[in-house]
Formats: C-alpha cells, structure tokens, sequence
C-alpha cells in the first residue's frame, strides 16, 4: 500500500511539474546550458526554456552585469538555431559587444519602441514565433496578469521569455519561473598583470518554481560560466579591479 501511495505521488509531482512548464529534458537538453552548480538548482537540474524568467535591474550596474550575463545564455541557446529578439525603449546595448559572450550579432534583433506598454504587446507576439530562441523584454514594472499572458503564449511556441524589470518600487508577484538579480564582481587578472580580467558576476536566484534558490559567483572564461574560485574571497579590497 505504501509503495502504491508513493507511486501516485510520484506521478503527482510529475504531472505538476508538466503543468507548470518543467518538461523533463531530453537526450541533447539533459547537459543544459553551462551554468555549472546554479543549474542544478532548477527542477530535473536543467535550465528551464520554454518559460518566462524575471531578472532585476535597479541600477545601471546591475542593468550592464545583467545584460552581460544574460547574452551568455542566449549564445548557449542560440547554437540550435533561431534568432533572440530585444525588445525595449531605451537600448544601451553596444552589438558588436556580443561577439565576446559568443553571440553573433547579426542573430540578435533589436526593437525599439517609444512606450512601455508597446514592449509588452510586442513581447507578447514575439513569444508566439516558434522560430525564435529566446525574446528579452526591458521594463519599468510587470503585473501579474501581464506575466500570465507572457506564459501562455510560451506554452505552446516554447520560446524562452527574459524579463528585465528595473523599478523594484512596484515589485509584484509574478507566474515567471524563476526570479533572478546578477550583480557585478571585482575582476582578478592573471599572473598580476594589467589590466581588466574576466567578468565576474554574483547570481542570486531568489525564487525558482519547484527549485531551491541560493547564490553564485560565475566568470566568464573562454567562452564558458565557470565557478569563481574561492581565492577570491582572500583578496584584499584595494588590490582588486573593476570589470
């Protein structure tokens, strides 16, 4: 009996997971995107694509660390094919920048509008193209039916929605899949020599749908996330450089 009982919840939990949007991932997925330890906060311990995911930007800084980060897993994503649109009302973005994180420029849409509740309404119907890899959003605010109708219409193209919401004044709750903040570290360069080193980011997940949140510190080294070593905690603060 208790074996039956511990079936059923199985096929419960399975069954949720499904309903929320966490497909369990094929053969070619089951290796996710190169997040290291961060992914196997996720459920099955994969990168949930096909879903909508928050991302916090309240300052300049973070906005500028987040868009670095952020196009490092869209160049992951982007190796299947299929082009990421951008979508907001006041780019910053420097293209051929993205050659850096891996990402061909020319397979990185931008669009430009004049109103906010334009980057909603196209994000809506960008999510809809099956063809796309992914479609990031830059917004002030996003309510919770907002986010709603940016998750149905994933549910179905399986297209990976990235909403970077920057007034946290009028922070919501929302049906994203995980909610996100990446903030900037201090550079290390190698051997003491001059210069800038590699990007380096603190990543929190502050909340993840049927997964557990925590923080990481990630670099960005030959084309790859990988795991700050913890010598860099030892650093003293006035050797360390910005990068």
């Amino acid at each position: 009996m208790n074996n039956a009982k511990a079936e059923i919840i199985s096929r419960l939990k399975t069954d949720i997971l499904k309903w929320q949007g966490f497909v369990p991932p094929v053969a070619d997925e089951a290796k996710g995107i190169g997040l290291g330890p961060l992914e196997a906060s996720f459920p099955n311990g994969v990168f949930p694509v096909g879903a909508i995911h928050e991302m916090l930007c309240p300052t300049a800084e973070q906005a500028a660390a987040t868009g670095g980060f952020l196009t490092g897993i869209l160049s992951a994503m982007m190796m299947k094919g299929g082009a990421c649109l951008w979508i907001g009302t006041n780019r910053k973005i420097f293209p051929p920048s993205l050659n850096y994180f891996e990402t061909a420029a020319d397979r990185l849409i931008f669009v430009d509008v004049n109103h906010e509740k334009d980057v909603l309404w196209a994000t809506e119907e960008a999510l809809k193209c099956e063809g796309l890899a992914a479609v990031v959003a830059e917004v002030r605010e996003i309510s919770f039916a907002q986010s709603r109708r940016l998750q149905l219409a994933v549910e179905s193209s399986r297209v990976t929605g990235f909403i970077l919401r920057n007034d946290l004044r009028k922070l919501t709750s929302t049906v994203c899949v995980a909610r996100w903040q990446v903030k900037p570290l201090p550079s290390k360069t190698e051997d003491e020599l001059p210069g800038v080193g590699f990007p380096r980011w603190q990543v929190e997940l502050l909340r993840v749908k049927n997964g557990n949140p925590g923080t990481w510190q990630l670099e960005w080294f030959e084309g790859r996330f990988m795991p700050v070593d913890e010598q860099f905690n030892t650093i003293p603060s006035h050797e360390r450089k910005a990068g």
